[in-house]
C-alpha cells in the first residue's frame, strides 16, 4: 500500500446532519437554467431518435444558453438570497 493511499485515508470524517440547510437553489435564476436545460435535451434527445445531427447540437446549444441564463441571473441578483428578491418590508 502507497503513503498516498494510507494518508488519504486518515482524513477528518464529517457526519452531514438532517437538520443542516443545504440549500436547495429555489430561486428565479435556478428554474429558469433548469427550464431552458431540460427544453434543450428534449431536442437534443428527440434529434437523436430521428437522426439529425444539426438539430442534436441546437439542443446542445440551448443547454449551454441555459447554464449562461442562469449565471447571468445568479449575479444580476435573482440567485438564492439575491439582492433583487429581498423583501422590502411591504
Amino acid at each position: 500500500m502507497s503513503k498516498t493511499t494510507v494518508s488519504a485515508s486518515k482524513a477528518p470524517v464529517t457526519a452531514a446532519s438532517h437538520s443542516d440547510a443545504i440549500g436547495h437553489g429555489n430561486s428565479p435564476a435556478a428554474w429558469t437554467c433548469v427550464i431552458v436545460m431540460l427544453v434543450g435535451a428534449l431536442v437534443s434527445s428527440i434529434a437523436f431518435v430521428i437522426a439529425s445531427t444539426p438539430i442534436f447540437i441546437a439542443g446542445i446549444v440551448v443547454m449551454v444558453a441555459g447554464l449562461i441564463a442562469g449565471w447571468a441571473m445568479r449575479k444580476a441578483g435573482y440567485g438564492v438570497d439575491g439582492s433583487k428578491l429581498k423583501n422590502a418590508g411591504h
